[in-house]
C-alpha cells in the first residue's frame, strides 16, 4: 500500500484571476457605445455592438455582467437581445434591470418571468406600473409571494380577469385576503364571494364597504315595475333584474303554499332544530334559492345568519333562534355570551336593512341564477379556460361553490 499523500504535496488552490484589463474596458467601452443617443449611433449599429456584447457577457462573470447591467438601466430603449440576457441572470445582474430600469418591454418582462425564477418574478411584481398584461402572467404563475408582491404595489393595474383569479387564489393563501380589501379594483362581485372563505375581520370588512344601498336603482327605476307587472312579468330578464332593485325581501308567494303562516312562524319552528326542509321552506319564504339558503345555514361564521335576519325584517330573536336550531353554543364556558353569537349579533345591529338585502341578493343573485348546465360542468371540470364564457354572476359561482361540487 502507499503512503498517503502529506498536505505538502497538494498544490495550493489557485485564487480567482482578476479580469484582464482589456476584458473590462472593452465591456465598457461597448456598453457606451450601446448607450450612445440616437444622433450619434443608428439602429443597426446599436444591434450590431449589442450583438458583440452579448457574446462577450456570455463569459463574463457576475461582476462585469452587473456593471454592464446597471450601466444600461440608464437607457430609454435598452436593445432586445441584451435585455432578455441580463434580465434572466442571477438576481444581482437581473435586479439592475428589474428594479432600476424603466423602460422594458411587456414582451420582454413576459418572456422573463416564464423563464426565471420566484425571486425574478418578485422582482418584476415590484416595478413601478407594471401593467394589466404583465401582472395576469404574473398571477397565472400561482406564487403567493409574488401575488402578495403585487397586491403591496399601489401602482400596479389589475384586469378584471386578473382580480379574479386572485380571488380564487385568496381560498388557499387566506393572508391575500386584507391586501385584496384594499385594492379599488376589487369589487362587489369579488367582495361577496371572497366572503364565503373570508375570517370575520375581513368580513366587517367587505360588510361595511361593500353592502351598498340599491336607493339610486331604485329611483332610476321605479315607473319601470309598473309596466313589467302590466306585462304580466313574462320578460325573463326584467324580471330578475327587477327582483335584484325591488325593496320587498320576502317571497308572499310562497307563503300560500307553504306550512307555515309566515316567516316568522318557519323560524321558530326550526329552533327545536333545522332540518333540511325547514331550510329549504325558510329560504323559499326569504325570496332564496335553496342553494343559497344552504350555503347561508352551513356557513361556519354564521354572519350570514345575521344578514338574512336583517334583510326579511326578522326581529333579533330570531338571529338566537336560528343559532340555536343549527346547535351551535351560545353561552361560554364563563357563562358569557359566546363570542362567536355576540360577533353575529353585532352584524345584525350594524347594518341596515337595505344593505343587507344588497348583500342576499347579490349571493342570491350569483349562487343561482347562474347555474346553468355549462357553468355545473365547468365547475366539476375545473374548465378556468372557459372563465371568458360566463356573465359576472356565473364566474362568482363558479368561485364561490368549486368545492361544494367536487372540484
Amino acid at each position: 500500500m502507499s503512503e498517503p499523500a502529506s498536505l505538502s504535496s497538494f498544490p495550493e488552490p489557485e485564487a480567482p484571476r482578476a479580469a484582464p484589463r482589456s476584458r473590462t474596458a472593452l465591456l465598457k467601452r461597448l456598453a457606451d457605445v450601446v448607450c450612445l443617443p440616437t444622433s450619434r449611433i443608428n439602429a443597426f449599429e446599436r444591434s450590431m455592438t449589442a450583438d458583440l456584447l452579448v457574446e462577450m457577457l456570455r463569459d463574463a462573470n457576475v461582476g462585469e455582467r452587473e456593471r454592464v447591467a446597471r450601466r444600461l438601466a440608464t437607457l430609454v430603449e435598452i436593445p432586445g437581445v441584451l435585455a432578455r440576457l441580463l434580465m434572466r441572470d442571477e438576481l444581482p445582474v437581473a435586479r439592475a434591470l428589474l428594479v432600476e430600469a424603466e423602460r422594458l418591454s411587456d414582451a420582454d418582462l413576459i418572456a422573463c418571468l416564464y423563464q426565471s425564477t420566484t425571486d425574478h418574478r418578485r422582482l418584476i411584481a415590484k416595478r413601478r406600473g407594471v401593467s394589466e398584461v404583465v401582472a395576469d402572467a404574473l398571477i397565472d404563475m400561482g406564487e403567493g409571494a409574488v401575488i402578495e408582491t403585487l397586491l403591496r404595489n399601489e401602482l400596479v393595474r389589475f384586469s378584471h380577469q386578473g382580480v379574479e383569479n386572485i380571488v380564487a387564489a385568496t381560498r388557499d393563501a387566506q393572508y391575500l385576503i386584507p391586501l385584496l380589501l384594499r385594492r379599488p379594483e376589487l369589487r362587489p362581485s369579488h367582495a361577496y364571494v371572497m366572503f364565503w372563505w373570508a375570517d370575520a375581520e375581513a368580513r366587517k370588512t367587505i360588510l361595511q364597504r361593500f353592502a351598498v344601498s340599491r336607493e339610486i336603482l331604485q329611483e332610476a327605476v321605479g315607473d319601470v315595475f309598473a309596466l313589467a307587472s302590466a306585462e304580466g312579468w313574462q320578460d325573463p330578464l326584467s324580471r330578475k333584474a327587477l327582483q335584484f332593485i325591488e325593496r320587498r325581501q320576502r317571497n308572499r308567494a310562497a307563503i300560500a303554499k307553504s306550512p307555515y303562516g309566515s316567516l316568522d312562524e318557519a323560524v321558530a319552528a326550526g329552533e327545536a332544530g333545522i332540518t333540511r326542509e325547514i331550510a329549504e321552506e325558510i329560504s323559499y319564504l326569504s325570496g332564496l334559492k335553496p342553494m343559497t339558503g344552504a350555503k347561508i345555514f352551513t356557513d361556519p361564521g354564521g354572519e350570514p345568519l345575521a344578514i338574512l335576519c336583517k334583510a326579511t325584517g326578522l326581529p333579533r330573536a330570531c338571529v338566537r333562534q336560528l343559532w340555536r336550531g343549527l346547535r351551535r353554543q351560545e353561552i361560554d364556558v364563563g357563562g358569557q355570551v359566546d363570542q362567536a353569537l355576540e360577533r353575529v349579533l353585532t352584524v345584525y345591529d350594524t347594518i341596515a336593512v337595505d344593505r343587507a338585502q344588497t348583500v342576499l341578493r347579490y349571493w342570491n343573485w350569483s349562487l343561482t341564477s347562474a347555474l346553468t348546465p355549462a357553468l355545473l360542468k365547468a365547475i366539476r371540470d375545473g374548465d378556468e379556460a372557459a372563465v371568458d364564457e360566463y356573465s359576472a354572476p356565473q364566474r362568482a359561482a363558479m368561485l364561490a361553490l368549486s368545492r361544494d361540487f367536487g372540484r
